[in-house]
């Protein structure tokens, strides 16, 4: 994957060599880190098991791997704000992955353009440090958001963009 406007897909997703190098946890899967191509500000951070990857490497989007659904995703087959791949990386243990994209709308679920919206301050509290790109009871529903009940991708019962 290589340049902003024509994200360089491996065309025999079939093989892949490079996936035999990847160190997957014991559950099969691997942290994957998703960085803005243009900024690179770090937008989210999900799991990917092997069909997440081919399926981002052969489409050219992201997909996931929702733990607690146990369930592959793509991002923002909900809310509509997806993330187009620009390349991917393998950090030096070959068991984290950088995801570099072109985000469409906010990568996080609570309507945020990063999921690290929040930051400690000097008394040890979290401030917000951001306005919502989006308000995630109109894209989710109220009742959906208030439950936090799971929708496509959501992680710990709660909504994914």
């Amino acid at each position: 994957m290589s340049t902003p406007k024509e994200p360089n897909v491996a065309s025999d997703v079939e093989t892949l060599p490079f996936l035999s190098t990847l160190r997957w946890d014991a559950d099969g899967l691997i942290p994957a880190i998703v960085c803005d191509a243009r900024t690179g500000e770090v937008l989210m951070m999900a799991w990917m098991n092997e069909d997440a990857l081919r399926k981002t490497v052969e489409l050219g989007v992201t997909h996931f791997y929702s733990r607690s659904r146990k369930a592959l995703w793509r991002k923002g087959e909900t809310s509509g704000h997806s993330q187009a791949v620009e390349s991917i990386r393998v950090d030096c243990d070959a068991d984290v992955l950088l995801v570099t994209v072109r985000q469409a709308g906010a990568a996080c679920h609570e309507g945020y353009r990063t999921c690290f919206f929040r930051v400690v301050n000097g008394r040890g509290e979290l401030d917000v440090t951001e306005a919502p790109v989006f308000d995630a009871a109109e894209v989710y529903g109220e009742a959906a958001v208030a439950r936090g009940h799971a929708l496509p991708g959501s992680e710990q019962g709660r909504p994914s963009a």
